[in-house]
């Protein structure tokens, strides 16, 4: 099974370099007007990202205390897999521990907001067992969380990082569950200082990849390799953003890529004054002031931005005959509910990125947002909304 799923992937591959931009959305938009598709029938995958929120917002009325609840509340609305964060520094260390974990951030709804502690297995394993039974697959990576005895320091080198994540997949593989795993994500938004503690400074970045960088490469070449001569048949990637251009890098080592694409970022962020403040809410004072007023004041503007980010990484995919995953997109990166914010702009910049992702033929798996979980109730509430975009991605 897991070599039929490598096949599908590197077929779309083949396809995405010899087809253009594929199928018009109009065309595409008239079919999801008539016609459901069935299981069988998807096209590409409607994927969301639960990153560490799945294990750590536990607590009564944080989101994920009952994963039978929400799984079949993310089937309802139409995915059919799910990104998470498998903490392979804490379980190649020690599976069965309790790891008391410090927070990213106090402003956001991603995690936890204070001093946490957690359990990897056998949560893990659970929780991929109840996804297998909803036929659900699930994507893994990691943002490496800190935890208080500094864990991520057991990663030395890129032989390190490789072999975590084969014990990693031993773990998953000895319950059976390997077949439920969609692709292996070994660092979110490689080489970004936030997730990566275990780099040395000189290789961390504030944003993007730049493969000029050759203790870059060998970090992820020889990963890679000790990943793959371990579990040849499943798929592998280093998550990244898109480029359009800005630095020289090839990606062409990855089996899929997992580009994480937004309008926000840049001009928008700078005009609206948001910095991605992480324990003091200046950042979301302005965004309530400015956010939604900087867009609607010229929507064209945003959303043609969007849409050149978008086809940007399609353009580097079919340049590279490798297939787009987004987890991460669309509108905004940072949002929650909060007074006076409201979602609606948001949505509709989400609507505007599915629809021009769709349209290029060139994704194996795409989001919604990167708002898709309970915790965020006034996007997650709105099922029909889900339901609606869901349904454009298979079919695109």
């Amino acid at each position: 099974m897991t070599m039929n799923r490598k096949q599908f992937i590197r077929n779309s591959a083949m396809a995405v370099t010899s087809m253009g931009l594929g199928s018009s959305l109009h065309a595409m938009e008239s079919q999801h007007q008539t016609t459901m598709p069935s299981e069988s029938k998807k096209n590409t995958l409607a994927i969301t990202m639960w990153d560490f929120s799945w294990l750590e917002r536990r607590w009564p009325g944080a989101g994920y205390e009952d994963w039978d609840l929400v799984l079949d509340e993310l089937k309802i609305r139409g995915y059919d897999a799910v990104r998470i964060d498998a903490y392979p520094h804490l379980l190649s260390r020690d599976a069965s521990a309790t790891w008391e974990l410090p927070p990213v951030w106090s402003t956001q709804d991603w995690g936890s907001p204070a001093l946490n502690r957690v359990q990897v297995q056998p949560a893990l394993n659970n929780f991929i067992e109840k996804c297998a039974k909803r036929d659900l697959k699930v994507a893994l990576s990691s943002w490496f969380r800190e935890d208080t005895t500094k864990a991520y320091q057991d990663i030395k080198n890129p032989q390190n990082l490789g072999e975590i994540w084969v014990e990693t997949l031993r773990q998953i593989d000895s319950a059976g569950l390997l077949d439920s795993i969609l692709y292996v994500d070994l660092c979110n938004e490689f080489p970004i200082a936030g997730w990566t503690p275990f780099l040395p400074e000189s290789l961390k970045r504030d944003q993007f990849l730049p493969l000029s960088n050759k203790e870059q490469l060998k970090w992820i070449n020889e990963s890679l390799a000790v990943v793959r001569k371990s579990y040849p048949d499943l798929d592998y990637t280093f998550s990244n953003w898109e480029n359009c251009g800005q630095v020289e890098r090839d990606l062409s080592m990855m089996d899929v890529l997992d580009l994480h694409i937004w309008m926000a970022g840049g001009p928008f962020y700078e005009k609206v004054g948001y910095k991605y403040e992480k324990f003091e809410s200046t950042g979301y004072d302005n965004l309530v002031k400015n956010g939604e007023r900087t867009y609607r004041e010229d929507p064209e503007q945003w959303q043609n931005l969007l849409k050149y980010r978008i086809q940007c990484a399609a353009k580097e995919s079919r340049a590279i005959g490798v297939p787009l995953s987004t987890t991460e997109c669309w509108a905004v990166v940072d949002y929650k509910d909060w007074p006076l914010l409201n979602w609606g702009w948001v949505k509709e910049l989400c609507e505007v990125g599915v629809k021009e992702a769709a349209s290029t033929g060139c994704w194996t798996s795409m989001a919604t947002s990167n708002f898709c979980g309970p915790q965020f109730k006034g996007m997650w509430r709105d099922v029909e909304w889900h339901q609606n975009l869901t349904d454009i991605i298979h079919q695109s």
